[in-house]
């Protein structure tokens, strides 16, 4: 006779829920906080748990508890998500949106077009320095790397091409 926690479960001991509940609800409850908002995550978990004791006849104990608790577990969440009522303001409510009447808009891209103009004025090696930590996202390590020149180096390119950049804008 199979004692493993799986059988019984299956079999409908009343001890074998709280063991499962102990051991799983963690990882099952991590899973929720990805899933629901965090103040409806304990309520999913304890309908979760609600069904693994009231389908525990589904459950084939040769297979995972723990693949059966995640799925049952994605569609509660699911279902949740699912009755939830968006939440709705009344239209009266909203501002009108900044710069609604292009001014805002032609403002950000004259201001876009000087840094453009400004970085292009610069040396190559400190444009290109610039560029892969501000539009590419890098750190200077990984712009080091990724030019193959010394850290230092990339801080110095940086630091000279920012300096002369202000310079510029300043003028503009």
């Amino acid at each position: 006779m199979e004692t493993t926690l799986e059988f019984r479960l299956a079999a409908g001991d009343t001890g074998a829920l709280g063991e499962c509940y102990r051991e799983h609800s963690p990882a099952v409850r991590s899973y929720l906080r990805k899933l629901v908002p965090p103040q409806d995550v304990e309520d999913v978990l304890q309908v979760v748990f609600t069904e693994v004791w009231r389908f525990r006849h589904r459950f084939d104990p040769g297979r995972s508890l723990a693949a059966w608790l995640f799925g049952i577990a994605h569609n509660r969440a699911v279902d949740h998500l699912r009755a939830r009522t968006p939440t709705t303001v009344p239209l009266e409510a909203v501002p009108d949106p900044a710069g609604h009447d292009g001014r805002r808009d032609g403002d950000e891209l004259a201001d876009r077009d000087r840094v453009l103009r400004a970085l292009a004025a610069l040396p190559q090696v400190q444009r290109q320095a610039i560029e892969l930590a501000y539009y590419g996202d890098l750190t200077q390590r990984e712009i080091a790397e990724h030019l193959r020149v010394p850290l230092g180096t990339v801080k110095a390119r940086t630091a000279r091409g920012l300096h002369r950049l202000s310079a510029l804008l300043e003028a503009a």
